[in-house]
This record gives structure tokens, C-alpha cells and sequence, in this order.
């Protein structure tokens, strides 16, 4: 296996980690955003009141787009190990 084989693997795996997490990210920092406009609004300095809808916001977005992750990184392994096999 060439070293441009094995960097050309490596840059992919990071894209997939990359799209996989992407839509968990952006609902935590969205949410974040929101809450903490609130609370600059409202005064209300509340520790529990940042990490509660982040977590249920990102559990939701998980539950929605679980399919797409697990398709991606099952694709992803597929390829892997299919270069790994014709390995000479």
C-alpha cells in the first residue's frame, strides 16, 4: 500500500468523523447560543439551564440522524476493509 493510498484513507476517515459529528455540533452550538441569549436577556444565571436543552437537543438530533451516521460510517468500514483484503 502506497503512503498516498494510506493518507488518501486517512483524510476520508477524518471527512466521515466530520460529517457524522457535524449535526450533533451544530445543535449544541446553536442551542447554546439560544439559552445563553436568554439568559443575557432575562439575568437568569442558572448552570442547569445551559446543559439540560443541549442534552435533550442533541439527543433528539442523535435519534433523528442516527441512520445516516451508522450508513456513513458503515460505507466508510466497507471500503477499509475491502482495501485491507487486496493487500498483496
Amino acid at each position: 500500500m502506497e503512503s498516498v493510498e494510506v493518507i488518501d484513507f486517512a483524510r476520508e476517515g477524518i471527512w466521515v468523523l466530520m460529517l457524522v459529528s457535524a449535526p450533533m455540533l451544530l445543535t449544541a452550538l446553536i442551542v447554546g447560543l439560544a439559552v445563553s441569549l436568554v439568559q443575557a436577556l432575562t439575568q437568569i444565571q442558572e448552570s442547569t439551564l445551559t446543559f439540560v436543552p443541549k442534552m435533550v437537543a442533541m439527543l433528539l438530533v442523535m435519534v433523528l440522524t442516527l441512520p445516516f451516521m451508522l450508513q456513513s460510517l458503515e460505507e466508510y468500514g466497507q471500503k477499509l476493509f475491502d482495501r485491507i483484503a487486496t493487500i498483496e
